[in-house]
């Protein structure tokens, strides 16, 4: 891979890490392919993972541990209250955060799922860069209503910008003041903004927001799944921050806000695991009451000792510039591969997924007919390389009466590469797997819902291809 830092001393970014343990990948062909997504009515989340040859469904829980987090689990300490292992995990991230209450969860949305019981109520209004598909339904599910307010900047997918997840500052002013002010309990930011293609938000626009929260009272909290990439993408496009290390560039944004939440199965480096971090003492006693009765004692919240040890020495991992600067440049790889087919992508490159424009690549599908899902399913019948639909699929709103959806603002196929799990010839095989798909572009169909849920309707949807 050729590197964009010109100050390197070599042009090839290696994987900053040599591989200790393997595991065989399953080989399949097409025509067993086709027969394996039919059984699952085309839905790419029932494939079992043997049925899948390079698996960038997500990037949560799916990476590889560190010798260093193999070793800490064998310290992993089993006590139900008050354990070595939550000790060291409450040290580090209260290091990082530097938040007064640290209340570990079994992973994100559990944390999600009690902020928005603790504090939220029917009516009250979200504001947000993006929220994500967990976390909307979260609020969603509490009768409140999450808004987006991304800027302009990110609604244009096709053209670079260096901080397309940051917050319009004006809309979010002008729904701080208004008349339903009284309806906010707080502005969430998420870092790197997965729903509009993995872009980070600047340091700037961060300390804007928590001078708009504090001019009109208003808690700030973050979600902070991807906070190390985020701040990564900040050293490199901040003039303020290049010369500042990661990990304090991470302090930084944490410290801006009150609180957060953090699937730890994402910048964690865990194969699970999450938190809530709060300075509020009642809202954290709140959540400590809720998290007994949901998750366990406040001291493991649903994990196993050994999984805070992993979880501790992860987050101590996480911000290493070697390992940051080989992964985002995988992912811009991969983008640069998809633009020599003319597939259209977000641009430019997020740090943690590709992401697929499918309303530009497939225009003569219409939003209630998924193209992001026919790009994915295609994607898998191709290669066995399984992606998700981000679309009307997954954000759209479904319409009674047999009517169309209202479709969501973007249609994207995004490809989430785990953590240290594949090398660079993995990489190049999906890229021969995406040049294709550009080859067949003019030959993909449409789909149709046969049955859905109502919250979070792409895990389990049942659909077929139109003829």
């Amino acid at each position: 891979m050729i590197s964009y830092n010109l100050s390197m001393e070599f042009k090839t970014i290696i994987e900053p890490f040599k591989i200790k343990s393997v595991e065989s990948l399953p080989i399949t062909t097409e025509q067993e392919r086709r027969g394996f997504l039919e059984r699952e009515h085309w839905n790419v989340f029932g494939l079992k993972s043997q049925e899948v040859t390079i698996d960038l469904l997500t990037d949560s829980g799916t990476g590889s541990m560190s010798s260093e987090q193999w070793a800490a689990i064998m310290r992993g300490d089993e006590s139900y209250a008050g354990s070595h292992s939550w000790q060291r995990f409450n040290e580090v991230l209260s290091d990082l955060t530097g938040y007064k209450h640290i209340i570990p969860t079994h992973q994100g949305r559990a944390s999600e799922k009690i902020l928005a019981t603790i504090s939220v109520k029917e009516g009250d209004i979200i504001p947000s860069n993006s929220h994500f598909d967990t976390t909307r339904a979260n609020f969603e599910f509490a009768q409140s209503n999450p808004i987006d307010l991304l800027c302009e900047e990110g609604l244009d997918l096709l053209s670079p910008a260096p901080f397309k997840g940051n917050v319009d500052l004006e809309k979010l002013e002008e729904l701080l003041k208004g008349p339903e002010s009284n309806k906010i309990p707080f502005v969430l930011m998420t870092i790197t903004n997965n729903t509009g293609g993995g872009q980070p938000v600047s340091m700037d626009n961060l300390k804007k927001v928590k001078e708009l929260c504090t001019k009109y009272n208003k808690m700030f909290l973050l979600d902070a799944c991807r906070f190390a990439e985020n701040a990564w993408f900040v050293s490199q496009r901040e003039e303020e921050y290049k010369d500042v290390e990661i990990r304090e560039i991470a302090k930084e944004a944490f410290r801006l806000a009150d609180g957060c939440t953090i699937s730890l199965k994402k910048d964690g480096f865990g194969n699970i695991g999450g938190v809530l971090a709060l300075n509020d003492d009642a809202m954290a006693e709140a959540a400590r009451n809720l998290l007994i009765l949901t998750e366990g004692f406040p001291t493991y919240g649903g994990l196993a000792g050994r999984d805070l040890d992993a979880l501790a020495q992860g987050l101590k991992e996480i911000t290493d510039k070697n390992y940051l600067e080989y992964r985002a440049r995988s992912i811009s790889y991969l983008a640069e591969k998809a633009l020599s087919y003319d597939i259209p992508v977000v641009q430019p490159a997020g740090g943690h997924a590709l992401y697929i424009d499918a309303k530009t690549f497939l225009p003569n599908i219409p939003p209630h007919e998924y193209p992001g899902h026919s790009v994915a399913c295609e994607i898998y019948l191709i290669g066995g390389v399984r992606a998700v639909e981000l679309g009307t699929l997954a954000f759209g709103v479904a319409n009674e009466n047999g009517e169309p959806d209202t479709p969501a603002t973007h249609e994207l196929v995004r490809l989430a590469a785990p953590r240290r799990t594949y090398t660079q010839s993995h990489f190049d095989y999906v890229a021969e797997v995406l040049e294709k798909l550009a080859e067949k572009k003019d030959k993909l169909k449409g789909y149709k819902i046969l049955e859905q849920p109502k919250l979070l309707r792409h895990f389990t949807a049942k659909l077929k291809p139109l003829k």
